[in-house]
């Protein structure tokens, strides 16, 4: 291979690669289309900005290996000629989906009951995407010069072509210690910083109760402050006992809501059994209804999980929740890695399990469990159905269980023939139910057994539906028949669809109520009406606890 081809394959200013300002720009319009979320411009432009870098990237890669392999390249005149063909080429990609932006992203916002925007902002767009281009090739530059560095030098050794490739491997080597061991590192430690003083911190808001009943109380087994940020708005948030008899026309109690934080106690086992204990202490096991409740990352309980369950039990319900982290879900999936809230979840159901068996049967309250998003993952991860089998909990009721819920994708993979993956039906549906934003829980022949257990997901929930398989593979999500909040406009396309849901993950919660990863307490309420099966409710209660739900903007 001459010298020339060498300096030229590694000058750190060369001209642009021409097959990856093309597909740069075909990456960059793919990165506009349809997704499940719409995306505000500021976001919408990162995405194609990073889309555009891995496009040009992969160009410049094909690029490099014609080069290596010592193929014949366009030179001088000819070069010079392909060279603005090809950015004349990129640029009129480019233009086509800037002109096709707000369309896509109308009908996005259609899908998830959103109004249209005027318009997408395709300059804002272009000149975010630019920057994000721009930041991210001056990294592909600096590593191509760290390779180019290493092989000129390994070439005074060893042939050409043996010391390019392991300067390939020394270069991503140093980058990734560059960017996971100190850049990433330090980031994470400061988010964790940051979250931890949130969660410490005690508002003028959150005054500390008198109620002996409630946790943080004087009375209480765990402290105030101990409880967290989280914790602490749970612990006062609830319906009293006449605001709940008020929507259900008839006597209610106070419902109990235990709270433990992860100052509380040193360790998951301490702080189960400081909740058991607590639970004892204000009389949970006299309730009729036992609820488990394993928070999200934060320890955050959703009030419209929670409030449906105390109206639709009249106040005469008992719950339980743990926190173990006070993270953010993703952050907290990024940086458990030791599955520290299974291991809390996992130690808590047995606590009160455990207790709550050796009570009479008939005077025992029913065992329920719930969790929303992570709180789903670790609550199912805490169940071993062998220990529970011979004394069964009555239901659980899981919501927007994330992809990498092992329980949740087995039944869905398992679901029957013929049933989409956002609406399955799982066997003779005597155990396992799911619904959606309708509901789809009465399935006709079905009966439920002795454990009821509901799904609810929203087809439109990246968090739930997220594949990571996706840049290579067509997501059941996108087959026909689709959900009723997913675009028909959205197509699957390599690559690009596995980016423009990871960034739905990050916006799932900026949608309206009861669509992405925002459920509705109207949906929680006919989730929870099924699981639990109270005698003396019908149609009429439902709608009224429904409207009520909804005043509250939940």
């Amino acid at each position: 291979m001459a010298a020339v081809d060498k300096n030229r394959r590694w000058k750190f200013l060369s001209r642009p690669s021409t097959p990856g300002l093309i597909l740069a720009a075909a990456v960059f319009v793919a990165a506009l289309t349809p997704s499940l979320i719409p995306r505000p411009w500021p976001i919408q432009g990162a995405l194609a900005g990073i889309g555009a870098a891995i496009g040009y990237m992969i160009g410049a890669a094909l690029t490099g290996i014609w080069a290596y392999l010592g193929l014949a390249m366009p030179e001088g005149r000819a070069a010079r000629g392909v060279f603005r063909t090809g950015a004349a080429v990129a640029a009129a990609i480019a233009l086509y989906g800037l002109f096709r932006a707000t369309g896509w992203q109308n009908a996005v916002h259609a899908a998830v009951s959103l109004p249209p925007v005027e318009s997408a902002f395709p300059v804002s767009i272009a000149a975010v995407a630019a920057v994000f281009f721009l930041l991210l090739a001056v990294i592909g530059r600096a590593f191509r010069l760290v390779a180019g560095s290493v092989a000129r030098w390994l070439e005074r050794f060893m042939p050409p072509r043996l010391s390019l490739a392991i300067a390939l491997v020394v270069a991503a080597a140093f980058f990734w210690t560059v960017g996971n061991g100190l850049l990433m590192a330090n980031v994470l430690a400061f988010l964790d910083r940051t979250y931890a003083r949130i969660d410490q911190m005690v508002t003028p808001d959150q005054p500390r109760p008198d109620d002996p009943l409630k946790s943080g109380s004087p009375a209480s087994l765990t402290r105030w402050a101990d409880l967290g940020n989280m914790g602490r708005d749970y612990v006062v948030a609830g319906p009293d006992a006449a605001e709940i008899a008020a929507v259900t026309g008839g006597p209610a109690k106070e419902p109990l809501r235990v709270y433990v934080g992860l100052n509380s106690a040193e360790t998951p086992q301490e702080r189960a059994r400081l909740a058991l204990d607590e639970l004892i202490r204000i009389g949970a096991f006299e309730r009729g209804w036992l609820q488990i409740a394993t928070p999200t990352g934060t320890g955050w309980i959703d009030p419209a999980a929670q409030m449906p369950v105390e109206f639709l039990t009249r106040g005469d319900i008992a719950t339980v929740a743990v926190q173990y982290s006070y993270l953010p879900s993703w952050l907290t999936l990024i940086v458990d890695r030791s599955g520290y809230g299974a291991e809390t979840a996992r130690e808590v159901f047995r606590a009160v399990y455990g207790y709550w068996r050796t009570l009479p049967k008939d005077r025992r309250p029913r065992l329920y469990l719930s969790g929303l998003s992570l709180g789903s993952v670790n609550g199912q991860a805490a169940l071993d159905l062998y220990d529970v089998i011979a004394d069964p909990f009555q239901g659980a009721l899981w919501v927007g269980p994330p992809f990498a819920n092992q329980t949740w994708r087995e039944l869905t993979e398992g679901r029957n023939k013929g049933t989409p993956i956002w609406l399955p039906t799982f066997r003779d549906s005597s155990v396992v139910r799911f619904t959606a934003q309708e509901n789809h829980l009465a399935v006709p022949g079905a009966v439920w057994g002795p454990m009821r257990i509901v799904y609810l997901q929203y087809a439109s929930d990246p968090i739930v539906f997220f594949r990571e398989d996706s840049w290579r593979h067509e997501p059941d999500y996108l087959k026909e028949p689709r959900g009723p909040d997913v675009s028909p406009k959205m197509q699957w396309i390599p690559v690009v669809t596995f980016l423009q849901t990871m960034v739905d993950m990050v916006i799932a919660t900026t949608v309206p109520l009861g669509r992405g990863h925002v459920y509705a307490a109207e949906d929680y309420a006919e989730a929870w009406a099924e699981v639990l099966a109270v005698p003396g409710q019908d149609d009429a209660f439902l709608a009224r606890l429904k409207a009520h739900l909804a005043a509250k903007g939940i």
